[in-house]
This record gives C-alpha cells, sequence and structure tokens, in this order.
C-alpha cells in the first residue's frame, strides 16, 4: 500500500460528490505532513497523473482537484463523471450513470427527456460543407 492510499480510502467512502478539505485535514487522513510544494505551487494539485503519486490515487478514487487556494491552504476533490454510479465505459454500454450525474449535477435546473441517449445527436446534423 502506498502511503497516500488513505486519501484514496477516505475519498472513495464519500458520499457526496464534492470533498471541500483543508490542507491540515489531508494531512490527518494520511498520516503525516504534505510536501513543502503542495503549499507553494498550484501546479503540485493538477490532474496530471505523472504529476506525484498523491494526483494517481485521488485520480484512482475518481475525483479531480479544483479551487485550490494556497493561502486559505485548502482544496477541493470533485468526483469525476466517468465514476458516478452506474458508468461503465465511454463506448456506451451503459448511461445510466451518466443521466444520473447529470441529473444529480443540474440540481433539477435542466430536464433531460426519457428517451434522451448522451452522446446522441439532439437534432438536424450538419455536413462538412456548411
Amino acid at each position: 500500500m502506498g502511503k497516500y492510499e488513505p486519501l484514496g480510502r477516505f475519498l472513495k467512502s464519500r458520499g457526496a460528490d464534492e470533498a471541500p478539505m483543508r490542507f491540515d485535514e489531508i494531512e490527518a487522513v494520511i498520516g503525516f505532513p504534505l510536501p513543502p510544494a503542495a503549499g507553494r505551487h498550484p501546479a503540485w494539485w493538477s490532474n496530471n497523473a505523472s504529476n506525484n503519486v498523491m494526483t494517481k490515487v485521488w485520480l484512482e478514487a475518481g475525483f479531480r482537484t479544483e479551487r485550490v487556494d494556497l493561502g486559505g491552504r485548502k482544496v477541493v476533490f470533485r468526483r469525476a463523471l466517468a465514476s458516478a454510479p452506474g458508468w461503465t465505459s465511454p463506448s456506451g454500454a451503459s448511461n445510466a450513470g451518466v443521466i444520473e450525474a447529470l441529473r444529480r449535477r443540474l440540481g433539477g435546473s435542466v430536464r433531460l427527456a426519457s428517451d434522451y441517449e448522451p452522446g446522441e445527436p439532439a437534432g438536424a446534423t450538419w455536413d462538412a460543407e456548411g
């Protein structure tokens, strides 16, 4: 088990799509201080899997970072759409999770027709000639 795995388990256990955390809360979860770079460089919190070991942990847990605030020493982990319940693959094998995630995130501000199929044209198609 990697040293940042406790963060991955913590994020996976969250029922909410968003997990705002202060740096000291993250340190309490992982059991040791974050590296100095985490408090100095916003890029340390990027969602690039080759960035650092901890990045891979939150990505594998199905989360992405947003709203990094170095001055306030806090970050928001947001559940990635592809990790929504019911999602199986980008091939369209199951779109139920995508539709449910859209409904949750849009909070009733948009209504989707019951026969809506993500990835399908919504109306007339245009040809390349315009």
